[in-house]
């Protein structure tokens, strides 16, 4: 571990982002082209304090999830977010989960849409406000056990609508697996969730297999109601992520629905 070094490095990246590049306003009397460091503590979840110790060498050595946002904060490509990981310490196991600059770039430029980045075992990586806005902020780890084994998960469709949601996540999963070879962290899931849950085990027992491409949904929102969207799904070269974003049928009640989220965003609507 080498904090004196990492905090180098972090501000050699810093500098060489401008504002624009990460959905950033520059605003007024800006002194460098690069990124200001509250402006990548927001961009990573940090406090400003935290990461202002962080660049000049000192503190406890950050763990595994904040180099990974901060990989993501400054649009690290895979050899820059692994230096980062050795300078901390630490081992960059997870390649899945690193986010390429270019797929992040094109999420910056979906403002007016909401729109995530998710892996094929369906683990939140990055989503604008808009998704968070219509969805809700994302949880940690995978939302496939959450839906088989957390009730309460499934509140965001009509009840109606479970046993669809079911059978498409099961049949998705499946060519993850395969897309996978059988690696380790996906036969896991199956097993837990064959022990969990009886309706997955039934499901999968079926040897369904379809990728999850694009879909219509109904998602409840708690002020907005019931929401009609077109959900599509953008694929990585290897299919191991996808950018998925949500675009309202022309004419229909949810065009409304959606411009009035991009208003109120993740506030409370006050009656």
């Amino acid at each position: 571990m080498n904090l004196a070094e990492l905090g180098l490095f972090l501000q050699s990246r810093r500098a060489r982002i401008t504002p624009a590049e990460v959905g950033l306003v520059a605003g007024p009397r800006r002194r460098v082209p690069g990124l200001r460091r509250h402006e990548v503590a927001h961009l990573a979840g940090a406090s400003v304090d935290y990461y202002i110790e962080l660049e000049r060498g000192r503190g406890a050595q950050p763990s595994e999830q904040m180099l990974a946002a901060l990989a993501r904060a400054l649009r690290l490509d895979a050899d820059e977010r692994e230096h980062l990981f050795h300078l901390a310490g630490r081992y960059a196991h997870n390649v899945a989960a690193h986010v390429s600059p270019a797929m992040l770039a094109l999420l910056d430029r979906l403002g007016g849409t909401p729109a995530r980045i998710i892996t094929d075992l369906h683990e939140t990586l990055a989503q604008n406000r808009l998704c968070t806005a219509l969805l809700g902020s994302p949880s940690p780890g995978s939302f496939l056990p959450r839906w088989f084994e957390e009730p309460d998960t499934r509140a965001i469709y009509p009840v109606e609508d479970h046993p669809h949601h079911s059978k498409v996540l099961v049949s998705d999963l499946r060519a993850a697996v395969a897309r996978r070879g059988h690696d380790e962290s996906s036969t896991k899931m199956i097993r837990r969730l064959r022990e969990a849950s009886e309706e997955f085990a039934a499901l999968w027992d079926t040897g369904d297999v379809a990728v999850r491409r694009g879909e219509h949904k109904r998602i409840v929102h708690p002020d907005l109601g019931v929401v009609d969207v077109h959900c599509q799904n953008l694929f990585s070269e290897d299919g191991r992520q996808r950018l998925q974003f949500f675009t309202p049928p022309p004419g229909s009640p949810a065009v409304a629905q959606l411009e009035l989220l991009g208003v109120i965003g993740v506030q409370e609507l006050v009656e």
